[in-house]
């Protein structure tokens, strides 16, 4: 008996965003790439993604992403790099429905990516494991093993390597204050502290106060530099001490144990910004697929 044929398309496909709920930066290699540490926390915003199987091998992206040209999106090369490493014959059309901010520091482009890989693992029918795909997607971006590891981690390395973590059901109201911030303009920063002493794991898990644990490192640079970013933590501070940035910025984001306080913070938003009540996710909505 033959093995049943894969799916020929795969619709409303999530990536969804992260939440560093605490980055720091603990050194710079040889090569330039910093050494970090934090914890990702998944939450449920997401783009959405579709998928439609290519007998010719070609690779289209069928959307239009302003300013991003289709042969440098992240999406288009998890495709191309996923064929390289495994000969398939197979193409695919893939649609993106973007709804994460670039530039805002939760991940969008490296959910995308890692999205693709995991839903061409099962339109493509290659059944490759989880580790593999995380080590195809370290090629395209730190960020990227994250999502396909699929579970809350505490990162170490340049982010790719994570120990599963549990943590407690959540609400965040996330800010974007409608700036973009590259991350080569933080990380390139000679103000930025490269020398955060090492925590442990236990350190973080003992803590009774997890969102509390720690601080961004970016967040100094990012406040600097960006002043609409500086005026949204400030405004999310005076409900929430504990707020923070997330990542390299634009997004800030504060924590809150029920949906109603977070939407009473979420309702006094000034109008300039852009803000969404999230809850958290424990798991990837496709870890399934590897």
């Amino acid at each position: 008996m033959s093995a049943p044929l894969p799916p020929a398309q795969l619709r409303d496909c999530p990536a969804p965003a992260k939440l560093n709920l605490f980055l720091h930066v603990t050194g710079r290699r040889p090569d330039g790439y910093h050494t970090l540490q934090t914890v990702f926390q998944l939450i449920d915003w997401s783009d959405t993604l579709h998928f439609e199987r290519r007998d010719d091998g070609a690779v289209l992206r069928v959307t239009d992403v302003p300013g991003v040209p289709a042969d440098s999106d992240l999406v288009v090369r998890a495709a191309r790099a996923l064929q390289t490493a495994t000969g398939t014959r197979y193409g695919v059309e893939i649609a993106l429905d973007k709804a994460l901010p670039m530039g805002g520091g939760i991940g969008g482009g490296s959910s995308d990516a890692a999205t693709t890989l995991l839903a061409l693992n099962r339109l493509w029918g290659l059944g490759l494991g989880r580790e593999q795909l995380m080590r195809i997607g370290l090629g395209l971006g730190a960020d990227v093993p994250f999502f396909v590891f699929g579970q809350n981690a505490f990162a170490q390395g340049i982010g790719e390597e994570l120990t599963a973590v549990d943590l407690p059901d959540s609400w965040f109201v996330v800010i974007h204050p409608r700036q973009h911030v590259p991350t080569a303009a933080i990380f390139s920063d000679e103000r930025l502290t490269r020398d955060t002493p090492i925590s442990i794991i236990a350190d973080f898990a003992a803590c009774t106060n997890k969102f509390g644990f720690g601080r961004n490192d970016l967040e100094a640079i990012a406040t600097a530099k960006f002043g609409e970013v500086a005026r949204a933590l400030a405004w999310l501070k005076q409900f929430s001490p504990e707020a923070r940035m997330t990542g390299s910025g634009a997004c800030v984001f504060a924590r809150y144990r029920d949906e109603q306080t977070a939407q009473q913070v979420l309702d006094r938003l000034p109008s300039e910004w852009d803000g969404r009540c999230v809850r958290s996710l424990s798991r990837h909505p496709l870890a399934a697929f590897a």
